[in-house]
């Protein structure tokens, strides 16, 4: 397989956001006198959009107007908040820079574009990257197919050699679903549980794993028991 271009999720995959997110979910509960939710909780929570985690990290009773309140507020207190612990995975900062010069890439999240701009250009990454598709910068989401067929389409790449890195079932659907091949990472919010269904190209467990797939003749064949 002869992959032209590379796509990566952005929560889980490229940087770890979970004490952030947990922060602002818990900032919203805390102002509507609900206590604070567990890290981990918060993070089962996270994949569909921003929209999605504060449904599912609010009772059922938060709804209409109050509920659109709640998540207004929740997309400020994270625009604040979002670059005080998010910090990239080991190696992620390596491994753009080691394929940046060989292969187009750009991000595909369900993250809000604003959100998604403020932390990549934060945190150095957005230099790597031609684009960043949000979850609100199409008229769908991940994983409908389209998100990843138009980020294919923006780097000149077939969605058949568009490398898909994430690190959910989300991503993994939304490979399947555009023809794409994926990797899926270990080291992000999905359980193997979620994620034994699929059937990758990859299954890294370092950033290293796929330089070295994306460096090997023809795209790479899978080195790692998959």
């Amino acid at each position: 397989m002869e992959i032209a271009a590379v796509v990566f999720d952005l929560d889980g995959t490229l940087i770890d956001s979970r004490r952030d997110l947990a922060a602002a979910v818990n900032g919203v509960r805390g102002e509507l006198g609900y206590e604070a939710l567990p890290v981990a909780r918060v993070v089962e929570h996270v994949g569909h959009g921003a929209r999605n985690l504060v449904r599912r990290s609010l009772p059922e009773e938060v709804a209409g107007e109050g509920f659109e309140a709640a998540f207004g507020r929740f997309l400020e207190i994270y625009y604040d908040c979002c670059l005080r612990e998010t910090r990239p995975y080991p190696g992620v900062e390596e491994l753009l820079d080691a394929i940046a010069g060989r292969l187009p890439m750009a991000v595909l999240t369900n993250k809000p574009e604003r959100h998604t701009g403020k932390i990549l250009k934060g945190l150095g990454l957005a230099r790597h990257l031609r684009f960043a598709l949000g979850g609100d910068t199409l008229p769908v989401h991940k994983p409908h197919p389209d998100t990843l067929r138009e980020a294919a389409r923006r780097l000149g790449a077939p969605p058949a050699r568009t490398l898909l890195v994430g690190d959910s079932a989300i991503d993994a659907e939304t490979a399947q679903n555009a023809g794409a091949p994926a990797a899926l990472v270990t080291w992000g919010f999905g359980t193997p549980r979620e994620l034994a269904p699929f059937h990758p190209v990859l299954r890294p467990a370092t950033p290293e794993d796929i330089e070295r797939f994306l460096a090997a003749p023809r795209g790479g064949a899978p080195s790692l028991p998959l």
